[in-house]
């Protein structure tokens, strides 16, 4: 998995979890049904937003976008209902067509194994069988990927060009085209031409925003070893590197107010918030104004996180307010019975029969032993939270859009 937009389940309420990971196996397994099984490693978070756009623009019933797929290894051999339908063919196109410019990228700049010529013939060979599939699956839905390998192909003959002292955005803008092109599309299948405009200018800053953050992202590591990269080669600073990332999330914000969804909510957590999430994992929190703050009880605002908040002060003549009760995996409420364990045996039985079917790796589970709810390791490792103390709060000041046409967060928060 590769891309900027990266949502730990922790900071999804169940129906936003249940809505990206349907658009997320929609987008592998079209990949696997119009381009084969290796085409399934272009499966990419950024991608996936192409199926929840249209999706969301879309007025229709949810069961005609879903359709009920069979167990799959990483889902712990579960079925599930995932993402169908022109959305994910044309996520799925798009994701081809980028993988297949990122390994050509490779291939230039010899990076790792790529730099073998047995390896480099091969990665050549796919690139070419996926420009071809990218635009014979992306043809069907009406999109033309020509816009994205013309892109592509400018993009080394500007990088050639620049010197330093020129402007950083003049080599992100093959990036911003090519996102440009396929946001605005998305109001095309939906059905929803006023949409073309503003999703054309969010994904031209979304894609501006991709660029900056992977060039700060691998600016030491590029450095260490030669490789170019545009913020060194025009001299651009982090501190003017942030600037423009965060400009472009404030301007994704602004055009998504144009946008007319029928359910935003999911569009908003991953282009408004999550894409402030991704600058402030490449370059640390804000560092200019105050965080948002909480109306509490008594109608004031406090910028403490509710699991921090100080004990409640019992209001004249009411019963007193129960303490807040912590839960989590492993935990085992007041007067609640523990699960029974099982013997060694039984365990050990258990653990086997869960480990071939990815259960330990991949989903929420019972503990084969102690039978307590425990987090699959793949899910443990893809969370971002640190120890999630602040799991669940997304609102954020968002200059006066604190969180607006969203239900990502239970919480009724106000911004000073």
């Amino acid at each position: 998995m590769f891309g900027i937009i990266r949502p730990c389940r922790h900071r999804l309420s169940e129906r936003l979890q249940t809505s990206w990971m349907a658009h997320l196996c929609g987008l592998c397994l079209a990949l696997r049904d119009d381009h084969g099984q290796l085409a399934r490693t272009a499966t990419n978070y950024d991608g996936l937003i192409i199926s929840v756009l249209v999706e969301a623009q879309a007025a229709r019933e949810d069961s005609s976008w879903r359709r009920t797929a069979g167990p799959c290894p990483l889902r712990g051999m579960r079925t599930a209902s995932v993402a169908k339908g022109e959305g994910a063919r044309l996520a799925a196109a798009v994701s081809l067509a980028l993988a297949s410019v990122k390994i050509r990228d490779h291939v230039e700049d010899r990076d790792g194994v790529f730099a073998r010529r047995p390896v480099a013939a091969g990665a050549r060979a796919v690139t070419r069988r996926w420009d071809r599939q990218s635009a014979g699956s992306a043809s069907t839905v009406g999109f033309d990927t020509a816009v994205l390998l013309d892109a592509a192909s400018r993009q080394g003959g500007l990088e050639r060009s620049l010197r330093p002292g020129g402007s950083v955005l003049l080599v992100t803008e093959p990036t911003e085209t090519a996102t440009s092109a396929a946001f605005a599309h998305t109001a095309v299948i939906a059905g929803r031409p006023g949409n073309a405009a503003p999703l054309a200018e969010a994904g031209r800053l979304f894609g501006r925003l991709a660029h900056l953050l992977d060039a700060a992202e691998d600016q030491a590591a590029d450095a260490a070893s030669g490789a170019w990269n545009p913020l060194t080669a025009t001299g651009t600073d982090r501190a003017e590197a942030e600037r423009l990332c965060r400009d472009a999330v404030h301007g994704i914000r602004l055009a998504l107010r144009e946008v007319e969804l029928a359910d935003r909510t999911l569009v908003h957590v991953l282009l408004a918030h999550e894409t402030e999430r991704a600058v402030e994992r490449v370059f640390g929190p804000a560092r200019h104004g105050a965080a948002c703050r909480r109306p509490d009880a008594a109608g004031t605002a406090t910028g403490e996180h509710p699991h921090q908040a100080p004990p409640q002060q019992t209001p004249p003549g009411q019963a007193p307010i129960p303490p807040r009760v912590p839960q989590g995996p492993g935990f085992t409420p007041p007067g609640q019975k523990p699960p029974n364990p099982r013997n060694l045996l039984a365990g050990c039985a258990m653990w086997a029969l869960m480990a071939c079917t990815c259960q330990l790796l991949c989903c929420d589970h019972e503990d084969p032993f102690s039978r307590e709810r425990r987090e699959g390791f793949c899910v443990r490792n893809d969370c971002e939270c640190g120890d999630c103390s602040g799991c669940g709060d997304c609102c954020q000041c968002c200059d006066g859009d604190c969180c607006d046409g969203c239900d990502c967060c239970s919480c009724d928060c106000g911004c000073n």
